[in-house]
C-alpha cells in the first residue's frame, strides 16, 4: 500500500540474543527506545520567506537611535497620560480577559504534557455477593465454598500509551505554539488598549483646547460688540452694526455646549478604560487640559515590524501550530503500543487480605495497528496539510497588513504635521490680520463689515488649528499602534525573532509642533 511520503527521524536498535521468556520484555523496550527517536510529520523551523519591499515609500532621515515604542506615551512628558496608562495597564477588563485566556492556554498545553505520561489509579473495595446454587457452576456442592461471599480487594491500575511516532509530541508542540500564540495577542490587547487611552485623552484635550480657542473667540467678539455699542452711543454706528456684531456673538456661543458635551463624553470614556465607573476622571474636566508638542517619530525599519507587530507574530505562531497538527494525524497511519499494569490483593477474610498469598498482578502489552479505515486518516492529513496552507497564507496577509497599516500611519502622521505647522502660520496671520482692522475700526478708518470678516478669519483659524492639533495628536497614536508600540517584552514568555532582520534607526522629517 503506497502512502504519502511524510518526515521520519528514527534510530538503529541493537539488542543482545534473549531468552524466548524476555523476547516480550525486550520488544516492550525496544519500542521504548523508538518513541525518543521517532516523530512524523515535516519539522517547522521558520514562516515562509514574504517580500517586505526595499524601505519605508516616505523620505526619511536616518538617526543614531530609534524611539523606544515599549513605553512611548512617556515622551510626551504628560503625567496625567502616564497616570491614566498605568492605571488601565493594571485595572483594564479586556486585558484582564486576555490574562484569562492565556491561563487557559497554558493549562489547555499542561493537560496535552500530561498525556504524554502514564496514568495510575488506586482503588480500594468489598464487594459482598451470592452465587445461585442452581447455575452453571453449582456453589452450594463444593466443599468450603460458600454460596454467599464477600470479596475484599485493594489494587492499582496504570496505563501507559508509548509515543511511537511522536503523536502526542506533535500535540504538544502545537499546544505550545498555541499559548505562545495567546500571549502575543494578550500583548495585542494591551497595545490596543494603550492606544485607545491615549486617542480618548487627546480627544478630551483636544475639545479642551478647542474649547478654549472658542473661548478666546467669544471674549473678542465680545469686545468688538461692546466696542459696536459704544460707538452706537455716540451716533457713529447704527442698530444694524449692533445687532451683526450680536448675531455674531451668539453664533459663537452656540457651538460651546456641544464641544463640552464631547469632552465630557471622553472622559467618561476613560473611566471605562480604567476598569472602573465612567464618571471616576470627571474631575479631569475642571483642570486645565494642555495639549502635549508634537514631535518627530523615529520608526526604525520596516523589517522591524515583524518584531513587534502581535498579528504577525500571532500568525506565525499559528501556521507552526498548523504544521505540528499535521504530525499528529499522520501518526495514525502507524501501529500504537499501549501497556496496562495491574497489582494488589484479593481475599474472601480481612485477616488474608494483605498476606502474600492473597498478591496479584497482571501485565497487558498491547499493539494495534489500524488497517483500513475507508481513507479516514488520509483525509484528515489532507485537512491538516490544507489548514498549514491556509495559515501560511493568513501568516503573509498578516504582514503584508502590517506594512499597509505603518505606511499609512506614517502618511498620516506626516500630512498631520504638516497641517498643523501650515495652521498655525495661518492664524498667526489671522491674529495680525483683526489686530489691525480692530485698530482701524476703533478710529474709523474701516466699516464694521471688514473688522466682522477679520473676526470670522480669527475665529475659523483658532478653530482649525485646535482640531489639526487633535487630528495630529490622534494620527500619532495610530502610527505607535501601526508600529507594534506598547509591546511589553518582560511579559512575553516567548518571541518569535528571526535574527536577519537588523534594525536601523530612521526618523520622520518633520518639524516639532507645539
Amino acid at each position: 500500500m503506497k502512502t504519502k511520503p511524510h518526515h521520519l527521524s528514527s534510530c538503529t536498535l541493537a539488542a543482545k540474543p534473549t531468552s524466548k521468556g524476555l523476547r516480550p520484555v525486550a520488544l516492550a523496550m525496544s519500542c521504548v527506545l523508538l518513541t525518543a527517536c521517532a516523530t512524523v510529520g515535516p519539522d517547522y523551523r521558520e514562516p515562509p520567506p514574504v517580500d517586505i519591499g526595499s524601505g519605508w515609500t516616505l523620505p526619511l532621515a536616518s538617526e543614531s537611535q530609534s524611539a523606544d515604542l515599549a513605553r512611548w506615551w512617556s515622551v510626551l512628558d504628560d503625567p496625567i497620560l502616564d497616570r491614566l496608562m498605568n492605571t488601565a495597564l493594571a485595572q483594564n477588563l479586556d486585558l484582564r480577559q486576555a490574562a484569562a485566556r492565556i491561563d487557559e492556554a497554558r493549562a489547555l498545553r499542561d493537560r496535552v504534557a500530561g498525556e504524554r505520561l502514564p496514568t495510575v489509579g488506586a482503588g480500594v473495595s468489598v464487594n459482598r455477593r451470592r452465587q445461585s446454587e442452581n447455575g452453571p457452576l453449582p456453589v452450594g456442592s463444593i466443599p468450603g465454598l460458600d454460596a454467599t461471599q464477600t470479596i475484599y480487594d485493594a489494587g492499582f491500575d496504570a496505563a501507559w500509551e508509548a509515543d511511537l511516532f511522536g503523536a502526542k509530541r506533535r500535540a504538544l508542540e502545537g499546544a505550545s505554539a498555541r499559548l505562545q500564540a495567546t500571549e502575543v495577542e494578550a500583548q495585542g490587547v494591551r497595545m490596543r488598549v494603550a492606544a485607545e487611552v491615549a486617542r480618548t485623552w487627546f480627544t478630551a484635550v483636544g475639545a479642551g483646547y478647542e474649547l478654549h480657542a472658542q473661548q478666546a473667540t467669544l471674549d473678542t467678539l465680545q469686545q468688538t460688540l461692546e466696542l459696536v455699542r459704544l460707538r452706537h452711543a455716540l451716533g457713529d454706528a447704527s442698530a444694524a452694526d449692533v445687532e451683526a456684531a450680536y448675531a455674531q456673538w451668539t453664533a459663537v456661543n452656540a457651538l460651546l455646549p456641544d464641544i463640552q458635551a464631547r469632552q465630557r463624553a471622553a472622559v467618561l470614556g476613560l473611566g471605562v478604560l480604567l476598569g472602573s465607573p465612567p464618571e471616576r476622571e470627571l474631575a479631569l474636566l475642571d483642570g486645565p487640559l494642555a495639549p502635549c508638542t508634537l514631535r518627530a517619530l523615529p520608526v526604525g525599519e520596516r523589517a522591524d515590524l515583524l518584531r513587534r507587530r502581535p498579528d504577525v507574530l500571532a500568525a506565525e505562531r499559528r501556521l507552526a501550530a498548523s504544521s505540528a497538527d499535521i504530525g499528529v494525524a499522520t501518526a495514525e497511519l502507524f501501529p500504537k503500543l499501549s501497556i496496562g499494569v495491574g497489582g494488589g490483593f484479593q481475599a474472601l477474610s480481612t485477616g488474608d487480605w494483605f498476606d502474600a498469598s492473597s498478591s496479584r498482578f497482571s501485565i497487558l502489552p498491547l499493539i494495534s495497528w489500524r488497517l483500513f479505515d475507508g481513507g479516514r486518516v488520509r483525509a484528515e492529513i489532507r485537512a491538516r496539510e490544507a489548514a498549514e496552507q491556509q495559515a501560511a497564507l493568513a501568516y503573509e496577509q498578516a504582514v503584508l497588513a502590517a506594512l499597509g497599516d505603518a505606511e499609512r500611519a506614517l502618511g498620516d502622521y506626516h500630512g498631520g504635521l504638516d497641517t498643523l505647522e501650515r495652521r498655525a502660520m495661518a492664524l498667526d496671520a489671522a491674529r495680525t490680520s483683526y489686530g489691525y482692522a480692530k485698530a482701524r475700526y476703533a478710529a474709523g478708518d474701516v466699516a464694521l463689515v471688514e473688522l466682522l470678516a477679520a473676526q470670522r478669519s480669527l475665529h475659523d483659524a483658532e478653530t482649525a488649528a485646535a482640531r489639526a492639533h487633535t487630528s495630529a495628536a490622534v494620527q500619532l497614536v495610530a502610527l505607535y499602534k501601526a508600529l507594534g508600540g506598547g509591546w511589553d517584552a518582560p511579559a512575553m514568555t516567548s518571541q518569535t525573532k528571526n535574527p536577519a532582520l537588523k534594525p536601523i534607526a530612521t526618523v520622520l522629517a518633520a518639524p516639532s509642533v507645539p
